[in-house]
């Protein structure tokens, strides 16, 4: 077991003293970095954003079982859909709990070249995004890859997003992640 002692004198420790009440690290990005590292950690690391870790006991594919394991409600999930249209352009698009991309709305929001969008394969997501089908966010893009967020996400108090790993999630602010990812805010999930 790793043993994280940050200011704590090694004198303190072998008496059973602690030197202060510094002496443990809170949870958080410092002590979960430590024990979980992906390129969305990294990101969210580099850029100072506070985040919590939440740990699943085994891989998640669904909304569903991704906030019943990350124990938070499913409007808070942020779904990761990698669209491409036929010249090989690629867009993230993100939308809240069960909602469900209209491709025809994020297609909407880009330049004219852009032609009809489909969904990603498995294997273009790892190419392109760096992560598993599963364990997408969106952070860490290519520079060319335009990111665009359902205006749903900037109105949730708290998001989870996927950290990259498939056996744990991560909780911040929805503003931060805005601005982390560098979105654009639209209306494009499907009417309900």
């Amino acid at each position: 077991m790793q043993r994280l002692y940050n200011s704590c004198s090694t004198s303190a420790l072998k008496s059973g003293r602690l030197a202060s009440r510094r002496a443990w690290p809170k949870p958080g990005p410092i002590m979960t970095a430590a024990i979980l590292k992906t390129k969305i950690i990294e990101i969210l690391d580099s850029h100072h954003i506070a985040y919590r870790v939440l740990r699943h006991t085994e891989p998640v594919f669904t909304i569903e079982t991704a906030a019943q394991q990350r124990g938070v409600v499913k409007d808070e999930m942020v779904k990761s859909i990698l669209l491409r249209d036929k010249d090989g352009h690629y867009v993230m698009a993100c939308v809240t709990g069960e909602a469900r991309v209209s491709p025809q709305a994020v297609r909407a929001c880009l330049p004219p070249e852009w032609k009809r969008l489909r969904f990603a394969t498995a294997e273009e997501i790892l190419v392109v995004t760096g992560c598993v089908q599963g364990a997408v966010a969106p952070l860490g893009l290519p520079e060319h890859v335009p990111v665009i967020f359902d205006e749903a996400i900037a109105k949730c108090s708290k998001v989870s997003i996927s950290s990259g790993d498939l056996m744990a999630g991560l909780e911040l602010d929805p503003q931060d992640l805005i601005r982390a990812a560098s979105a654009r805010l639209a209306l494009i999930a499907e009417p309900e």
